[in-house]
């Protein structure tokens, strides 16, 4: 039978899972102490009754600290939440046309489109073709290169205009 494998813990080693001879220390005053022995190193962290977490595991020696190693833990936990909120997630926000579209519609879309570009997310514009349509696509890429012109101080142009199938697909993204 075998023994079952031991749980990977994630975050920083503490106290007795770091296992190295000797550590450069910082006490819990924010001080250096430089390189110390790792018992007398622990012997101090369990005085001040405190843990002692390695910070850079990296290093040689590896730096480790004096702190409540619970309240480290949480302080990371706030910041990493932080950073998701300040993060945005681009979306691709898709704007249909067709090739006889008129002015007002068309001005309908570029508006939605400028909105699109100031909340910072790309814009695909697809232009279907039907039936007969097909023999004129070079008045749906004389519209897209509109699109393009109009917005050519906003975005910039990340997908050239190009066929899929019976569309015509550009993909444009903010400056």
């Amino acid at each position: 039978m075998k023994a079952p494998p031991t749980p990977q813990k994630d975050g920083p080693r503490t106290n007795k899972d770091i296992r190295v001879r000797e550590v450069q220390l910082i006490d819990q005053e924010g001080k250096n102490q430089g390189v110390v022995q790792f018992p007398d190193a622990l012997q101090l962290a369990e005085d001040a009754g405190l843990d002692l977490v390695e910070i850079v595991p990296g290093a040689n020696p590896p730096v480790c600290k004096i702190l409540d190693y619970g309240k480290f833990r949480f302080l990371e936990q706030k910041k990493a939440a932080e950073a998701r909120k300040k993060q945005k997630v681009v979306e691709l926000k898709e704007i249909k046309l067709r090739p006889g579209i008129d002015d007002h519609d068309y001005g309908v879309k570029m508006k939605a489109v400028r909105r699109f570009f100031e909340e910072g997310d790309k814009v695909k514009v697809t232009l279907r073709f039907r039936g007969r349509e097909m023999a004129h696509q070079d008045i749906g890429y004389r519209l897209l290169e509109r699109v393009r012109n109009e917005t050519a101080l906003i975005a910039k142009v990340e997908a050239a205009p190009s066929m899929e199938g019976r569309q015509m697909v550009m993909v444009l993204a903010p400056k």
